[in-house]
């Protein structure tokens, strides 16, 4: 079952914050600390902001298999972008645990589902290429490149 975040799950998702950093430091100890994106008074604040949902897939027992952080982007009367609405992952995590099982599936279609919902022009998410297996992930969704983010390494 996939339902918004609430309070109780902020230690779960804590463990899951961790999992992510971990992939990413791994990939590029030269930009990822260890450690967790959100604190704990941040993750409170985020569970209040309706243009912050995050998603989360729970078990039979009500526990945290995986997140869906989510934010609702526009630029509106921007010089250069149009108004349209944009439903922007921010973080995609299942428990290291529990993939295969299909579960960031789950929690990518309730994202869609949710962008239709309200009416957005699209989806977007970030994914860094030391990490080839979100990569895979998300192409075996149906997405595509939008722009690609290059490094000269000084």
């Amino acid at each position: 079952m996939i339902r918004r975040a609430c309070h109780r799950d902020i230690p779960k998702i804590e463990d899951l914050l961790s999992q992510v950093c971990l992939v990413h430091h791994n990939g590029r100890p030269d930009i990822f600390k260890i450690g967790r994106k959100y604190s704990e008074e941040e993750l409170k604040l985020l569970l209040t902001d309706t243009n912050r949902p995050i998603l989360v897939s729970v078990d039979d027992n009500d526990e945290v298999m995986g997140y869906c952080f989510c934010i609702f982007q526009q630029h509106n009367n921007n010089s250069v972008l149009t108004d349209v609405k944009t439903l922007y992952i921010d973080d995609l995590c299942v428990d290291e645990n529990l993939r295969g099982k299909h579960i960031g599936k789950e929690l990518y279609e309730a994202a869609v589902k949710l962008a239709k919902e309200n009416d957005c022009h699209n989806l977007t998410l970030n994914v860094w290429s030391c990490n080839p297996s979100a990569m895979k992930f998300y192409e075996s969704q149906g997405l595509i490149p939008q722009k690609i983010c290059m490094e000269l390494i000084l």
